[in-house]
């Protein structure tokens, strides 16, 4: 199968094709980066939704909810499900279909689960591009859920148009929340599971803390230019996933005032820097036996931050070669092989000592 057939067929809507170039982008196949040049110009339809939290939030119910309000406007939707991989045997749960069952039959709906399997910035790349292909198969919206609010996590919902953060009460969220890292990634805060003890005063902490954050840097431009709504729902019964969906909905109206090309491009960019960082330390760090390198100065008993001034240098430098290349103590960066003897004569010294 052509990689040109495989994305007609996914411009087609045909949800195999959606299947297979996914799998391409989450195995890092080279054949994907041949699909997105020809399907990039059709990317930019879908509006993504971003949604994380802690375990436990109840985010899959929200996401299902959503996905049902969503399809009740003859919306379609697609929903990127991202699970945490076991660290012993590499496997997991995928868990998050189970409470999206009843989406599972929707012809509407297309479902995708991801494992993170131990990876970070291979994560968000995978992710960013999965979602790219739902966006080109014609998806009205696109929910990306992801398991905790790490760098990882952080990485894969920063890329969505709206990030959802959900919080539950009774579980220590409200401090959690009001640290800034929560309240900086999030769009619209949302108390889940509001029908427990506890969940009033979760809204009013969070909303104290959003008050704060937004009022707290002066006048004019210092001021936050959107302040992040705080909801209250309870997925499993439906209760204020209308007032999230409009929440969402006033998101979106605020960044399309301000700019929404200019802000998308500014994602896009991030991603294109996550990108280079990963292809130059494969290439480089770990191909280009920058780490042979490394572990030979040190080795050689050359001091840490000597020897990372001496690499970059390298890189930088170019086609000048090591020769010329100084590190900050003004010594020249030895090659691999000249290192990597010093360091062997002086193990062979220190014990015949």
């Amino acid at each position: 199968m052509t990689t040109s057939n495989v994305t007609d067929r996914l411009l087609a809507g045909d949800k195999t094709a959606i299947a297979r170039l996914v799998s391409w982008a989450e195995n890092g196949d080279p054949r994907f980066r041949d699909a997105a040049k020809i399907f990039h110009a059709k990317v930019g339809k879908a509006w993504r939704v971003g949604v994380t939290g802690p375990p436990g939030a109840g985010k899959s119910t929200l996401v299902n909810a959503l996905a049902k309000h969503e399809r009740d406007a003859q919306k379609t939707v697609a929903i990127l499900a991202v699970d945490p991989s076991s660290p012993f045997s590499g496997g997991a749960l995928l868990g998050d279909r189970i409470r999206m069952e009843e989406r599972t039959l929707d012809p509407g709906v297309y479902i995708r689960s991801m494992a993170s399997r131990g990876s970070h910035g291979g994560l968000a790349r995978a992710a960013v591009d999965a979602c790219d292909v739902m966006d080109a198969a014609g998806y009205d919206a696109i929910l990306v859920e992801t398991v905790g609010v790490g760098q990882a996590e952080y990485d894969v919902v920063s890329a969505a148009d709206t990030v959802l953060v959900v919080l539950c009460p009774g579980a220590g969220d409200g401090i959690q929340a009001m640290k800034a890292g929560l309240l900086e990634v999030a769009d619209v805060l949302v108390v889940n599971k509001s029908d427990l003890p506890g969940a009033e005063r979760l809204v009013v902490d969070l909303e104290e803390a959003v008050h704060i954050r937004a009022f707290g840097r002066g006048e004019g431009d210092a001021q936050l230019s959107w302040i992040p709504p705080v909801v209250g729902t309870s997925a499993s019964g439906g209760d204020g996933v209308a007032a999230l969906a409009n929440a969402i909905a006033s998101h979106r109206a605020h960044l399309e005032a301000r700019g929404l090309a200019a802000v998308r491009r500014e994602k896009r960019l991030a991603y294109v820097r996550r990108s280079v960082e990963e292809t130059l330390q494969e290439r480089l760090w770990e191909r280009g036996g920058l780490a042979e390198t490394a572990r030979s100065l040190l080795d050689s008993g050359r001091a840490p931050y000597d020897v990372v001034e001496a690499i970059v240098a390298t890189i930088v430098s170019g086609s000048k070669g090591t020769s010329e290349d100084a590190g900050p103590s003004g010594t020249s960066l030895a090659t691999g092989k000249d290192a990597e003897k010093k360091g062997a004569d002086a193990k062979r010294g220190a014990k015949s000592r």
